[in-house]
């Protein structure tokens, strides 16, 4: 072989990674310390399947709904549990995967709505928003359906790209 293609070879990336594994400034600020303690930071799809059949403690999902600034109704609302039923949990105790799971689900979501809106807080606002994409409704009110996470994910690709109709 050549010394030019080897050293075109050695350029070429066999595997990748970036549309894998989620940035982790920006997913470690919106999951905190589930992202410290979990090595979120550098985790693929994968992994977060893992993460979501362990199981995550209640303190890091209550965690992330104050850094989202989302309340436990909010909260209970999107997940599908009752609040008594949430509070009743202990602040260590591993909550069921469902309910972990869609609490990865929001950190993914508002990690992406960090990405596109620049900052956190334009993305909170714009999820509190009624719009007439989503029929009068706000992104937050759609949450509660894995078609309405779906949704707001192809918004925010819309937005990214210009697409605003």
């Amino acid at each position: 072989m050549s010394d030019k293609k080897k050293h075109i070879e050695s350029f070429v990336v066999s595997e990748p990674e970036v549309a894998y594994a989620i940035t982790g400034t920006i997913f470690s600020t919106t999951m905190g310390e589930a992202a410290r303690n979990f090595g979120l930071m550098s985790m693929s799809d994968q992994d977060m399947v893992t993460l979501a059949r362990q199981g995550l403690p209640k303190r890091i999902i209550l965690s992330l709904a104050r850094k989202i600034s989302l309340t436990i109704q909010d909260l209970a609302g999107i997940m599908h549990i009752s609040e008594r039923t949430l509070q009743r949990y202990d602040d260590n105790e591993v909550i069921k995967t469902e309910y972990s799971e869609k609490a990865i689900e929001l950190a993914r979501l508002y990690t992406r709505g960090n990405e596109v809106f620049g900052s956190i807080d334009n993305f909170k606002i714009w999820m509190k928003t009624p719009s007439i994409i989503f029929n009068g409704e706000s992104p937050l009110a759609l949450l509660d359906t894995s078609v309405g996470f779906d949704m707001v994910f192809t918004e925010l690709g819309r937005i990214e790209h210009g697409i605003f109709a």
